[in-house]
């Protein structure tokens, strides 16, 4: 795991790498940008008639977006990153296992769109289900922000595994491949989960996943 991360550092200069950066980012700004719009309009919507409504229906809206952009910006930038992620893992590959590389079949961008959303959804559904833990826990203190990172490092594990995997497997060969390498994917999820919870960081958490995926994925396989 280490070598992978200080890989995966090293490379983060690289052009393709910062082209997806840069292209994923703006992606998901522009996501948060008009879900803050149409709850804006929603909430002025609602408000007509009020004295201040246009104010109170802007303040509504910042306060939603910030805590939307807490709880949702994983999930966004995870199915983001999905669409774009397979120049992320060819850079790496390219320049570290050009065997593999060579030997890739990239997953397209319908496979890449189906897998980005669906992991958007499992996220999205299994956090609300375990909402009532995470608010049953909140006695502990800690409770809460240590089933949030279990729960949420094993869906980052499965997720960016799954980046790196779809270059070299079909979708049969990866369930037998999940179960095989479960533990490993778990501590690839523990780490960029730690670094979501970063400021600024976080940012960088998608990019360094997937470059720390592809790692594991050609290390596991030597």
């Amino acid at each position: 795991m280490i070598r992978a991360i200080l890989l995966t550092l090293g490379q983060l200069g690289d052009r393709a790498i910062l082209r997806v950066l840069a292209t994923s980012l703006a992606v998901t700004l522009a996501v948060f940008v008009a879900l803050g719009a149409g709850l804006y309009l929603l909430l002025d919507q609602a408000l007509a008639g009020w004295d201040g409504a246009h104010g109170l229906a802007a303040a509504g809206a910042v306060a939603i977006e910030l805590l939307a952009g807490w709880l949702l910006f994983r999930v966004v930038a995870i199915a983001v990153l999905g669409l774009f992620a397979d120049d992320v893992v060819a850079a790496v590959e390219r320049r570290h296992y050009p065997a593999a590389f060579a030997q890739a079949r990239p997953a397209g961008m319908a496979r890449a769109a189906r897998m980005g959303l669906a992991s958007a959804i499992r996220a999205t559904l299994i956090n609300l289900l375990m909402l009532p833990i995470y608010v049953a826990l909140l006695f502990t203190a800690v409770g809460p922000v240590v089933a949030f990172t279990i729960v949420n490092a094993w869906l980052l594990g499965r997720d960016l595994g799954e980046m790196v995997a779809s270059r070299h497997m079909d979708d049969a060969t990866m369930r037998g491949w999940r179960r095989a390498t479960a533990g490993r994917r778990f501590a690839l999820g523990l780490v960029a989960t730690g670094v979501f919870v970063v400021p600024v960081l976080g940012l960088l958490a998608p990019i360094l996943g997937a470059g720390i995926a592809t790692h594991l994925f050609h290390g596991g396989k030597a």
